[in-house]
């Protein structure tokens, strides 16, 4: 049985990135409504030694974008990680779901034996496209997605399981 990389990886981050979009929609709604500085829920962090706010959404959309180029065979889109507001996330975020609607299933076609090259700090990894996308693009999106949900919560923000995972 072989893995529909394609929806695997871009219908996935697609729809994940459309629950982000809603929440960053929802975080500037909230600052609004409560006098809370948006600056505070940008910069907000779950330990001091953990990424803000503002880098886990940065992260979440280069996991995405990364994964869906790379296992399409083409270049990964570089952003210049310069956003200061929730505006800003969410050009992003959007700027990462229209690249994804650029690609297609036929860019797909041998993705899961394509060989991903990973360069890391300390090593480089290097594996099939089916365990990249599995093993570690996914993974690493979720942990991205996931703490910024639950830096929102933290700070105060209405939200729940279905705001996260959406109606399925």
């Amino acid at each position: 049985m072989s893995i529909d990389l394609y929806r695997l990886s871009v219908g996935t981050f697609q729809r994940q990135l459309e629950h982000i979009d809603a929440l960053l929609n929802r975080a500037l709604a909230h600052c609004a409504e409560n006098a809370v500085d948006p600056q505070d829920l940008l910069g907000a962090r779950l330990a001091p030694d953990m990424f803000d706010f503002k880098r886990q959404v940065q992260i979440a959309c280069d996991f995405a974008k990364g994964a869906g180029a790379r296992l399409a065979g083409v270049e990964v889109p570089k952003y210049e990680d310069d956003e200061q507001t929730f505006e800003d996330l969410r050009i992003r975020v959007n700027k990462t779901m229209g690249f994804l609607r650029g690609l297609s299933q036929a860019d797909f076609v041998g993705a899961d034996a394509r060989t991903v090259v990973i360069p890391l700090r300390e090593r480089t990894l290097r594996m099939d496209g089916a365990t990249y996308l599995v093993d570690f693009a996914l993974p690493n999106f979720y942990f991205h997605y996931t703490t910024a949900y639950d830096l929102l919560r933290h700070c105060g923000l209405p939200i729940g399981k279905r705001d996260f995972i959406g109606d399925v």
